[in-house]
């Protein structure tokens, strides 16, 4: 059952949210699809694609754009027409085409339509795509162009928004909201993923490695202090273990095996102890992981603290060659999370639809997030296929073992002996 929260976050971001003003110009998604309308005056370019705006609409609109568009010097010219780069307009996080599009309607008409699902919602099927990742990295894109625009209205909608989100997705989805919370000032969105955060067995390495030094620091202070208040009984962290297990990611990071080696033959800690392949398939280059993995001093199916295989950890990252070795050393695919989720289910979870179709289009370059997937279901069918072939040869050999023992009890001795000379010929 989904919870009231979560009927909020899933409704579509822009289906429901009030016009801010009236307007009779016949203006919709298509006021930017000709080029060659004399009213369509500037170029933005989104992810290699021109978008044609006209400045006089949006510096009536949009403080910022009433600014952009004065700066005589600013952009470059193409056919006559100014032309800008939505990467430097935006200067943090990522804006893809689909969200960019969303907020310029807004901007033209002060209406808005369904986000497209095609990048808002996962190809995992049990999905009901409350908090799913495509979900959630959706919401970013739109709350990043609203803050860089300065449209306060949107930004509040999506603030709360996305204080809904960061409340029902898992923790580690939480992370791209507290960055962009932390790039676009959201007090309050940035307080409640900290929290949310601090609250959650999220580990201290990915904390590190995934967020700024500043607010990797607060959570552990957060953490430390709910300790000591709750004098929960904790399990003590050894902070020469700790220290240990961190020179040997660093050796990890910087793909020094020999270091590696030393490190382990003189510490007292392996490479289970400190989940150094965890870590490499989260954090290194493929061929650092491999080397890795042929050391064969680590558990290929070991589980960290947080219930997850190493297969899990890469299928979230969605680099086919780490989950091709994995796949090819024996990894199990059919293992299962914490939470129930096997590593395809993670990985299509983490896949937008449009990626996933658009990888499968004939002459177009195989899509990462389509490869991977293809990987694990492969693997996975063919797991089931030898299951299958296992448990047919077991109940034909039952069956086969039953009219033996009912022979023999009728003295069928010629045919007995028939099936013991045959049995002897195809040993």
């Amino acid at each position: 059952m989904e919870t009231a929260n979560e009927k909020s976050a899933s409704l579509s971001f822009l289906s429901s949210y009030p016009t801010c003003w009236s307007t009779n110009q016949s203006t919709g998604p298509e006021i930017c699809s000709d080029p060659g309308e004399p009213w369509l005056d500037a170029e933005i370019v989104v992810e290699g694609k021109s978008v044609v705006v006209n400045r006089s609409i949006l510096s009536e609109r949009s403080q910022f754009f009433h600014r952009l568009f004065n700066l005589r010097n600013d952009g470059s010219v193409s056919e006559g027409k100014p032309k800008y780069l939505l990467t430097d307009l935006v200067p943090h996080g990522k804006v893809g085409f689909e969200a960019f599009n969303d907020i310029l309607l807004y901007l033209y008409t002060g209406m808005t339509k369904e986000s497209p699902p095609e990048v808002s919602a996962c190809v995992d099927d049990a999905c009901v795509h409350v908090s799913c990742p495509p979900t959630i990295n959706y919401a970013v894109e739109l709350i990043y162009a609203c803050a860089a625009f300065q449209i306060t209205e949107l930004v509040s909608y999506f603030q709360c928004l996305l204080l809904i989100l960061a409340e029902n997705a898992p923790v580690e989805d939480v992370i791209p909201i507290l960055v962009a919370a932390l790039h676009c000032q959201l007090n309050r969105l940035h307080s409640c993923c900290i929290q949310r955060i601090a609250r959650s067995n999220l580990d201290n390495v990915c904390l590190e490695k995934e967020l700024p030094d500043e607010v990797s620091s607060e959570i552990k202070s957060l953490r430390v202090k709910s300790n000591q208040e709750s004098e929960a009984n904790i399990k003590e962290v050894d902070p020469m273990h700790e220290k240990r297990v961190r020179r040997i990611h660093k050796a990890l990071d910087s793909d020094d095996f020999e270091l590696l080696n030393l490190l382990l033959n003189e510490y007292e800690v392996t490479l289970d102890d400190a989940f150094a392949l965890h870590y490499a398939a989260a954090y290194c280059n493929p061929k650092v992981f491999k080397e890795v993995l042929n050391m064969g001093l680590a558990d290929l199916n070991l589980k960290d603290a947080r219930g997850r295989t190493v297969l899990h950890v890469a299928a979230r990252r969605k680099e086919p060659a780490v989950l091709e070795t994995l796949l090819s050393k024996g990894a199990c695919a059919s293992e299962t999370t914490s939470d129930g989720r096997t590593a395809v289910a993670i990985c299509r979870r983490m896949t937008r639809r449009k990626d996933y179709i658009e990888a499968s289009k004939q002459g177009q370059e195989t899509n990462k997030d389509w490869l991977c997937i293809a990987f694990l279901e492969r693997e996975i069918r063919r797991n089931s296929m030898s299951g299958n072939l296992a448990m047919s040869a077991d109940v034909m050999g039952d069956a086969f073992q039953m009219k033996l023992d009912y022979l023999e009890k009728k003295g069928d001795i010629y045919f007995l002996v028939l099936v013991h000379c045959l049995l002897i010929v195809f040993a």
